[in-house]
């Protein structure tokens, strides 16, 4: 899932050193349909000031309309146009650095050659010296074939290596994982399989990214019965545990008993069919499930759930999820009193959660909150910091719950930038895998450098 998106533009502007010429300005950006973020003092003399304006816009349209009103205001001139976003990009958003400096020649020797042979004897002789020897131990491959990035689709895996740069960012800045982002130049998913298995020695985990449905379920189920460490599909167990955290959250708030609730999901793509598992696997019911493909609805059949649509899901279940990608697809009427309905759909849900209360829902909420950013990183600290090879369902629900927990009253979910959470699901994971006993029991929870 992703935040609500806006276009974002910087424009530095000269007005006259007259009054009203500012108010007008921003008057005139209001009416033009946008809005306006900061605004920062430049330079100001007895004729002229300069200052960088931001201005938000919901679409290309509405932006023009405002540059051009911005530029047709008396007193105006529109100097220079920044996009910020893109700045930010430029030449990447990470960097592989090195921990220690080399500053001399003994350090050389010790990092290098002839000191750096010793350490390859030692790994030789003992492979699992490679976790306490080498970058190994926090390395997380990321690998996506572009095939369903964010919304936009099949882009490719170059155009998807923005996003995987993100999640990069993310891991390592929440949880200190260093993420590596693979792209794959293939959708086929033997050559998909076999690319990183290939590759798998270099990594502690798998990050399977942004890879349509179905072939992701297919991929990683090969990947994780042939490899020994842990695979995880994000759009898959990551949505579905930052969602169930959520409906833990909105019970507690409003008093519904999830195990005699009955439960929709519309949508059976990646997110919606994992979601649908992790609630199955919560209450021990089958979950209704609507999809306009048959193969996604006999799919979610066999997982035992129940083929069903929209209209009978708004008109029988008690929590409705939809992950449909179709905006407006819930029309105001179907809401029943009551029902606690989240429409995750971004940048447009299936129903504003505002109509939805207004027509009687007990709770409501969108994706700008439910994030999967809540869920990956601190999954992947804690299997990895426990040697588990692998991440069940009682690790992921682990992670559910813990977010829930940590969720302040009168949110839906926890701020993702608080790294509490992230080091608390990191442990919950690891202590339900040493509990499991697929893990290492002297494991050390991960504390921030």
């Amino acid at each position: 899932m992703a935040w609500e998106r806006k276009l974002t533009r910087t424009v530095r502007v000269r007005n006259k050193q007259s009054m009203g010429v500012l108010a007008k300005l921003l008057t005139a950006i209001a009416e033009a349909g946008g809005s306006t973020g900061s605004i920062k003092l430049l330079t100001e003399s007895s004729q002229h000031v300069m200052r960088d304006i931001t201005v938000y816009a919901e679409d290309e349209t509405r932006l023009e309309n405002v540059l051009e009103a911005m530029r047709a205001n008396p007193g105006t001139v529109v100097l220079e146009i920044r996009d910020d976003v893109l700045e930010l990009h430029q030449k990447g958003k990470i960097a592989i650095r090195s921990r220690y400096p080399i500053d001399s020649l003994s350090t050389l020797r010790r990092v290098y050659t002839p000191g750096v042979a010793e350490v390859c004897r030692r790994i030789a002789n003992d492979p699992s010296q490679a976790r306490l020897y080498t970058s190994i131990s926090h390395m997380v491959a990321i690998v996506t074939d572009g095939t369903a990035v964010l919304g936009l689709g099949d882009i490719g895996p170059l155009a998807g290596m923005p996003v995987m740069e993100g999640k990069a960012m993310l891991m390592e800045t929440l949880v200190g994982l260093s993420g590596v982002p693979i792209l794959l130049n293939t959708k086929d998913p033997d050559e998909i399989v076999q690319a990183v298995a290939a590759i798998a020695p270099t990594f502690a985990a798998i990050q399977l990214e942004d890879i349509s449905a179905p072939r992701c379920f297919e991929i990683e189920e090969r990947l994780q019965a042939m490899l020994d460490i842990p695979v995880m599909h994000d759009d898959q167990h990551g949505t579905a545990v930052v969602c169930t955290a959520a409906l833990l959250v909105a019970a507690r708030e409003t008093g519904a008993d999830l195990s005699k609730a009955v439960i929709g999901q519309i949508g059976l793509g990646a997110a919606g069919h994992a979601i649908g598992q992790m609630m199955m696997r919560l209450t021990g019911n089958a979950v209704y499930g609507a999809d306009l493909s048959q193969d996604a609805l006999e799919r979610f059949e066999k997982s035992g759930g129940r083929k069903s649509n929209l209209k009978e899901i708004m008109a029988e279940c008690d929590i409705v999820i939809a992950t449909t990608g179709a905006p407006n697809l819930i029309q105001p009427e179907m809401v029943r009193k009551g029902q606690i309905i989240l429409a995750l759909s971004n940048p447009n849900p299936e129903i504003d959660p505002d109509v939805a209360l207004e027509r009687g829902a007990a709770f409501a909420a969108d994706g700008k909150s439910v994030n999967n950013v809540l869920g990956f990183p601190g999954i992947f600290r804690g299997a990895v910091d426990a040697y588990a090879p692998r991440i069940t369902h009682e690790m992921l629900m682990a992670a559910a719950q813990t977010i829930a927990a940590m969720t302040p009253a009168g949110e839906l979910v926890p701020s993702p930038l608080d790294k509490k959470v992230h080091r608390a699901v990191a442990r919950a994971v690891a202590e339900t895998a040493i509990k499991q006993g697929i893990a290492r029991a002297d494991y050390v929870p991960y504390v921030e450098e």
